[in-house]
Parts: structure tokens; sequence; C-alpha cells
């Protein structure tokens, strides 16, 4: 299983990457998606909206199920994959074919950075998927 070291993860299954200027790339783990089966949908209503952590930000549909999608870190929505998006290419089976990579879900300016330590290492997320 895929669990990049220079990445932090959730208990939700969520992975992010930080960057230098305050934002931050959010997407699912090889994991998750692997457990969804084929990624058919993902819907994200939240672009422009200021979130908590833990709140929902979209959901995605897969032929077994639909699940939320969770924060997992409180900031701003500024970007909506467009890879993804069904008004742009629409295809959500990226994430299926490259979860860390091309199928990144959303881009979000951080409120709080100091939340980013209460985030799992890759080693924490590997003890809690194994």
């Amino acid at each position: 299983m895929n669990i990049p070291e220079n990445l932090k993860y959730t208990h939700e299954h969520e992975w992010v990457k930080i960057n230098d200027d305050k934002t931050a790339v959010i997407g699912v783990t090889d994991f998750a998606q692997s457990e969804l089966g084929e990624i058919v949908y993902v819907e994200i209503d939240t672009v422009g909206e200021t979130l908590n952590k833990d709140d929902v930000f979209g959901t995605v549909e897969a032929v077994k199920t639909t699940s939320d999608l969770f924060m997992p870190l409180s900031g701003k929505v500024l970007e909506f994959n467009p890879l993804l998006d069904e008004n742009e290419e629409d295809n959500p089976g990226l994430i299926n074919s490259d979860a860390y990579g091309e199928g990144w879900i959303i881009k979000i300016e951080l409120s709080n950075p100091e939340e980013v330590e209460g985030l799992l290492t890759e080693e924490a997320y590997r003890e809690l998927v194994a």
C-alpha cells in the first residue's frame, strides 16, 4: 500500500500536503480509494467557504457506496480539482489511479496552521490501516 512519508493523514483516510504559502492540498488515501472501489463522482459544493476542522467538505461516490469527505484542517476552500469536476474534465477515476498526484481533491488556505500537529504521520497512519 502506498503511504508517502511527506504527507500528513487523518483517521478518516484523507491525506494532506502542507505548502509553504499556508495552503494545503487534500485528497483521499490509497487505502481509502481501494476500500471504496471504482470512484464515479466527486461532489464539492464548498469552494469559497471557510470550514472548521472535521466539517464535511464534499462527498465521493463509488460504485459500492457514497462517503463524506472531512476537513482535516480548518480553512477556506480555494479550489476543487478541475480534473475531477463534472463541469470540467470529469475524471473522478484519477483518485483510483493516482490518489496522491492528479487525484487530489481540494486546495485550502489554512486558518489555523497549528492544527497540523494533530494529524497522523506516515508511520502512525500505516499502523492505523495495518
